[in-house]
């Protein structure tokens, strides 16, 4: 419904001078991104325009990269080993920090997931207190073992909620491994190293460590908790490290064009 209203000049149909502005907000938004955060922006754009099979749209695509921001531009062109050609960003735009999403403080992990790897050898008491202590942060703790059904060691037993071939690394924001864990699966090898290359936390305690090491994941490495037995210590440094919600420290090892943080 439209309504008549008293105007005064001379009307006219036209678009303002704004409407011809399409690239000034995305550039204010990739400048305003942390270093770590550009590189995730341009990996996705070159994997992306990596499947597309018509030259011509990923030449198309880059020309409109270019009025964004020169340097993304030249990183997605050189992923598609492609040229970049030149462009007309805009040259004063105001950064936001408020757009930079990585944590410095820990922040809520009530409804995170933890995995649990176990097999028949597991400390399963260990299991049962570090089941117990994050239920108590809000955090669903999921056992994760070669096959279903039980753990049972003397008159202690623990359900198995997921197997390595129902699981992937999506499902967690953290894995740990229980002391006694000796399976050498190559699904649990590429579980563990999924979680390690999209920097989530891992973490084992006791004899443990050793499938870490198996999988070639650093154990002293950012995001990597590590100790003898679950204890209040080893509880508290994994909720941190869920509080981070990723090791960002970790991601310049692993993005091959990711730019290391400013000093």
């Amino acid at each position: 419904m439209q309504t008549p209203r008293r105007i005064e000049g001379t009307a006219v149909r036209a678009q303002p001078v704004s409407f011809d502005d399409h690239f000034s907000q995305p550039t204010m938004f990739y400048r305003s991104l942390s270093p770590l955060e550009q590189s995730h922006v341009v990996e996705a754009f070159t994997f992306e325009l990596g499947k597309v099979y018509e030259q011509s749209i990923k030449e198309r695509e880059l020309q409109v990269l270019a009025n964004v921001d020169a340097d993304l531009c030249a990183q997605v062109a050189a992923g598609l080993g492609l040229p970049a050609p030149k462009g007309n960003p805009a040259r004063d735009v105001t950064v936001s920090p408020a757009l930079v999403q990585l944590l410095a403080e820990p922040g809520p992990i009530a409804g995170r997931k933890v995995g649990i790897i176990a097999d028949a050898g597991s400390d399963l008491a260990g299991i049962a207190k570090l089941v117990k202590a994050t239920a108590a942060l809000g955090v669903t703790a999921l056992v994760v073992a070669p096959v279903g059904g039980v753990l049972k060691a003397g008159r202690r037993q623990v359900t198995v909620d997921r197997t390595l071939a129902t699981t992937r690394s999506i499902e967690f924001d953290a894995l740990v491994v229980a002391a006694g864990t000796t399976t050498a699966d190559i699904k649990l090898v590429v579980l563990l190293q999924e979680a390690f290359r999209h920097c989530k936390a891992l973490a084992a305690w006791g004899d443990g460590t050793a499938v870490l090491k198996a999988a070639r994941i650093p154990v002293k490495g950012p995001g990597i908790e590590v100790a003898g037995d679950v204890d209040k210590d080893f509880t508290a440094r994994l909720a941190t490290a869920l509080g981070l919600h990723r090791a960002w420290d970790r991601a310049p090892k692993i993005m091959a064009s990711a730019v290391p943080p400013a000093a």
